[in-house]
């Protein structure tokens, strides 16, 4: 079955949290719902960055186009783990991730956040 979506109406969480309901008007102006597990959820959030990506380099015939979200704040956490942080980063419009990092992933991020970025490429990548 192919649905062409007209706009997104709703996006809710059941009560015992194990799916995520996604309703929203078909091209046709019918009111339809996804309703989609979990680690569904998960899979999808991991992926869709990328395909936005790749939508806009397809688009504008530009593959260095990346969307950039603009960051508003950021929290750093210990984990459970001793070795392990957490990192949430979070837009003005309420879009947060949560990173975990390991001890020494945390020291490179800050060291390349700290440079004063002289002489040195303007991608850093780990």
């Amino acid at each position: 079955m192919d649905i062409e979506s007209q706009s997104l109406t709703t996006c809710e969480v059941a009560p015992d949290g194990s799916t995520v309901v996604l309703g929203f008007t078909d091209s046709s102006g019918a009111a339809a719902t996804i309703r989609l597990p979990l680690n569904q959820v998960g899979a999808l959030a991991m992926t869709l960055p990328e395909l936005i990506n790749k939508a806009l380099q397809s688009r504008f015939g530009d593959h260095t186009l990346r969307y950039a979200y603009p960051l508003a704040s950021w929290t750093v956490e210990q984990s459970s783990d001793p070795g392990t942080g957490m990192m949430t980063l979070s837009t003005t419009d309420g879009f947060s991730v949560c990173f975990s990092m390991e001890r020494e992933l945390q020291h490179t991020l800050a060291e390349a956040l700290a440079s004063d970025g002289q002489g040195e490429p303007a991608r850093i990548v780990n």
